[in-house]
């Protein structure tokens, strides 16, 4: 049975085989950028067909030309051997766009549209306040500038785009992209509020946040700074992670999009009710990309 499957499989393979490449180039472009990289290996015309401009341009969004006009950078579309050079260029090195007030990627296996909204392109309370917020240049940012929390007890940040920029009929989740300085506090009690949704309408996501990494213990669990241990299920509220780029991120909330409106996202974290003064925080942006799932 099993030879017999194997045999029906080949045998698939070699009727579509026989189709015309460009035929080919069709029926892959209706899949995923991961399919038609597995696609490469399945025969030469298969190949060929998967690695098409026909098929790449189709995974690339229908305004790329106009985001990359965007860019501050010298990145120039017409300068790549193939339109799939070009994806995986955007997947793996985000490009400065908007007066380098923002980066734009694609998600790698799905090519969706993603945003790190660079703190300066963010509504920072008091940051325009020497005493409280300064602005620095860090080697490590992508961003000419980063903000830098001197000392504040109103910790407000909000970000805002427009649902027109993102991919339509899409799941999306914001990211706040931060460091702690090693002598930060007022960040681990009590924790942020963090709210996703669209201005005027929608869905809001609410939800509590803490800034505050802790130090794992071996066992597990998670000890504070003020020493409290605490179990991860005891935690009930998002909490950050180490990204592979040294910065750490926090799940901010979720949102669908789900296109053909030109909505304003709104997104914001937020500090206020009790007043506790902190300092220490380094803010590179807000990032808006398509969840896992």
């Amino acid at each position: 049975m099993e030879k017999e499957n194997e045999r029906n499989g080949l045998h698939c393979v070699a009727e579509i085989s026989v189709l015309p490449e460009g035929c080919i180039s069709d029926i892959v472009s209706l899949t995923t950028p991961k399919d038609a990289c597995t696609a490469c290996a399945v025969s030469p015309i298969f190949r060929a067909a998967a690695e098409s401009n026909a098929v790449w341009e189709r995974f690339l969004p229908s305004d790329y030309q106009a985001i990359i006009a965007r860019s501050s950078s010298s990145l120039d579309s017409l300068n790549f051997s193939s339109k799939k050079h070009l994806y995986l260029s955007l997947s793996d090195n985000p490009i400065l766009i908007d007066d380098s007030k923002k980066s734009f990627f694609l998600d790698k296996l799905s090519g969706k549209k993603c945003y790190l909204l660079a703190a300066r392109d963010l509504s920072i309370v008091w940051g325009s306040t020497p005493e409280y917020w300064s602005w620095v240049s860090l080697p490590e940012s992508r961003f000419p500038e980063v903000a830098k929390l001197l000392d504040v007890c109103w910790f407000e940040i909000c970000g805002k785009m427009s649902t027109s920029m993102l991919s339509p009929t899409t799941n999306y989740a914001a990211y706040l992209v931060f460091k702690l300085r090693s002598r930060a506090y007022g960040f681990d009690d009590p924790p942020f509020k963090a709210s996703v949704g669209t201005i005027g309408g929608g869905e809001v996501y609410e939800q509590s946040v803490c800034l505050d990494l802790g130090e794992p213990s071996l066992d597990g669990q998670i000890l504070s700074l003020d020493g409290q241990i605490l179990l991860p299920e005891q935690l009930h509220i998002s909490c950050p992670k180490r990204r592979k780029d040294g910065w750490l991120e926090i799940e901010l909330g979720e949102f669908f999009n789900e296109g053909g409106q030109d909505d304003e996202l709104q997104i914001r974290l937020t500090e206020i009710e009790v007043g506790r003064w902190k300092s220490g925080l380094i803010v590179e942006g807000i990032e808006i990309r398509p969840t896992m799932g």
